[in-house]
């Protein structure tokens, strides 16, 4: 009975082979194991992006590996790109604005092109760091400060002065470097217009002017003139003097000065993302945001490019100056009263200061 049922499995066993090797079952070719059905398209996402390929592009490349999405990314200057957003209208075909600065968002925002985020993503930020109509959202914080080169500025807390105004007295004549197409400077020179007024901003920038600042093109050649001692000051954005720091050593002679006495000269200002209303690819724009904001994110912009991280939890540098301690000198003033750039554009053009 028993060598029966034996002779009767065998059978079945030849049985199955056969049909196996006849085309009944799926191959597999000895030595591989099966592959796994090919997951759905993750699909892509256009992003115009104000921040520069060298700070942001690595952290990019890890939102592609993670999710399988094609980014394309556009890079320029922040007021630039919202000159072409407001040119291509409904037919750009970004999908995501990721700008350096409150004030070309606010550009957009103000044209009506930017869709409301939704609630999970603007609970993630503090309320002044997001847009009041809940359309952008701040991704990174950064300050503005004066770089200064640490030979010619041995004691700042005496030898610079308390508030940027007082940079129009003629002992800076020639010593001053300035960016004056960058979006952060023309942020700050609309939070001017703002605190201070058209008069007195005409009067500071006009003054500047008087001084015969060094033009550049952003704030990195401006700290690397501060540390090479072509200029003695720069206004800049905190964080670049840190890049220089990381890579030369601490013998780099240029540190920041914090301004005590406040004003715009002190301005503290966010990176931010917007989602275009005629974004294809929404979904996708709204797991970047998240991403751009996880605890992963927001370490990546602490520790990579030396800025405030927006979420609470994650800590910035540790020789960074508290944001609070920052923030109970700096000027209080809404994101939403940045927006005004072109306003700014113009009176830097009738200045003779930009083209």
């Amino acid at each position: 009975m028993k060598s029966r049922l034996f002779l009767f499995v065998s059978l079945l066993v030849l049985v199955s082979l056969a049909i196996v090797a006849c085309g009944g079952g799926a191959s597999v070719t000895p030595g591989t194991a099966a592959q796994p059905e090919a997951k759905a398209n993750p699909g892509q996402l256009v992003v115009y992006s104000g921040r520069s390929e060298s700070l942001v592009q690595p952290l990019i490349d890890q939102f592609i590996a993670e999710t399988g999405i094609n980014v394309d990314v556009r890079y320029a200057g922040s007021p630039e790109l919202a000159g072409v957003l407001l040119e291509e209208g409904a037919n750009s075909p970004a999908d995501l604005f990721f700008a350096q600065d409150p004030g070309s968002l606010g550009a957009i925002d103000s044209a009506g092109m930017l869709q409301p985020l939704p609630e999970s993503i603007l609970a993630v930020v503090p309320d002044r760091f997001r847009a009041d109509d809940g359309d952008w959202v701040g991704i990174s914080g950064r300050a503005r400060v004066i770089v200064y080169n640490t030979q010619a500025i041995t004691d700042p807390a005496s030898q610079l002065p308390d508030d940027i105004y007082d940079f129009i007295a003629p002992e800076w004549n020639g010593r001053i470097g300035w960016a004056p197409t960058n979006a952060s400077y023309q942020t700050m020179v609309t939070a001017m217009r703002h605190i201070w007024g058209e008069e007195k901003t005409r009067a500071w920038l006009e003054g500047i002017l008087a001084n015969n600042p060094i033009v550049f093109e952003s704030n990195t050649p401006i700290v690397d003139a501060v540390g090479s001692g072509e200029i003695d000051v720069g206004f800049v954005n905190h964080y670049y003097l840190y890049r220089f720091l990381s890579e030369q050593g601490e013998s780099f002679p240029a540190r920041n000065y914090f301004l005590p006495g406040g004003g715009p000269g002190s301005l503290i200002m966010v990176s931010g993302a917007g989602i275009l209303k005629t974004a294809k690819n929404v979904e996708n724009a709204q797991r970047f945001i998240e991403y751009l904001l996880s605890a992963h994110g927001q370490q990546y912009f602490a520790d990579s490019t030396f800025e405030y991280p927006v979420l609470q939890s994650v800590k910035p540098q540790a020789d960074l100056p508290p944001m609070a301690d920052l923030d109970a000198k700096a000027a209080h003033i809404s994101l939403s009263d940045l927006a005004d750039v072109q306003g700014t554009q113009k009176l830097l053009v009738e200045l003779g200061i930009i083209e």
